[in-house]
């Protein structure tokens, strides 16, 4: 009898796996933002090798690509030797995307990690026990989620000070509230099922029926949500680090290289368009295939 419960579970996380993938790959929008996101990891774990560093003479040894300067290149058009063309200081723009790709993936996934797990929790205490606790986190939550999440970040960034540290944990707290409420909504249908009750009556503790039997059900609309919440915490990182809450010089995060190019928007237009459109392009790939997989992991839509 185990072994067959183990394969019908082996079934079904295939079954299920197959049915996200299908989807994902028939939808052309979630395709493409499977895509850049792809394109997103490959230039960030590959950037040394894109944009290998460079030999400075002055110093007799190699220096990271985005971080040489030659101010006799200043302001080069897009061309052969640089794609992107190059800075007010002769740094090579593309070089400086591409190492940025590393600096917010990583603020992305460590922001959203802080919120979803925080947010999880809270949820799932909140939807669990109900009653006082739940009226007492909500309102809590409820405080922190009537001031917007750029705000919210920009205050505790702008209380922890300039760095990137500081900034991803002031990216993590402003998103944890959407997170708890996610969740706390889905706890709270699950754990009234039949399956949930059966496992208190064997004797589950409480740890274990959110843990083992509730959390696992709910998880569908958090994946969800971190899928979004990836481009919604690369977009306010950039935001921030735009008026100088970020990275400090000479880090390549695109919201810094924006801040830098305020000065010359007119005058030489690449130093906006490529931080900016990697930005935008980064955003618009994880909405995309938050899309595709809201399709394939509701089962409401499936049925149809």
């Amino acid at each position: 009898m185990n072994n067959i419960g183990i394969g019908t579970s082996a079934v079904k996380k295939k079954s299920m796996l197959s049915v996200i993938f299908w989807t994902i790959v028939k939808s052309k929008t979630a395709f493409a933002g499977l895509i850049i996101i792809i394109l997103l990891i490959l230039s960030a774990i590959f950037a040394d090798i894109i944009a290998p560093p460079v030999f400075e003479e002055r110093l007799n040894d190699y220096l990271p690509g985005y971080m040489r300067q030659n101010l006799e290149n200043r302001f080069q058009s897009p061309n052969t030797q640089y794609w992107f063309g190059t800075d007010n200081f002769g740094r090579d723009i593309f070089a400086r995307v591409i190492h940025g790709s590393r600096i917010s993936l990583q603020v992305g996934v460590i922001a959203v990690s802080i919120s979803s797990l925080i947010g999880v929790m809270l949820g799932a205490i909140s939807g669990f026990y109900g009653g006082r606790v739940d009226n007492a986190l909500m309102r809590l939550l409820d405080m922190a989620l009537a001031i917007p999440n750029i705000l919210l970040a920009l205050v505790i960034a702008a209380s922890l000070g300039a760095g990137l540290v500081n900034l991803m944990i002031a990216v993590g707290i402003g998103g944890i509230p959407g997170y708890a409420r996610i969740v706390r909504g889905s706890v709270m249908s699950v754990k009234e099922q039949e399956f949930v009750e059966a496992a208190r009556s064997s004797g589950a503790t409480d740890a274990t029926l959110i843990f083992r039997h509730i959390l696992p059900n709910c998880m569908a609309p958090v994946i969800v949500s971190i899928t979004m919440g990836l481009g919604s915490a690369i977009l306010a990182a950039a935001a921030l680090a735009f008026i100088g809450l970020g990275a400090a010089p000479p880090s390549p995060e695109w919201g810094s290289m924006l801040s830098d190019a305020r000065r010359f928007m007119r005058t030489f237009f690449p130093m906006v368009a490529f931080p900016g459109g990697a930005i935008a392009l980064v955003v618009l790939g994880f909405n995309m295939l938050g899309d595709g997989l809201r399709d394939a992991l509701d089962p409401r839509l499936n049925q149809r």
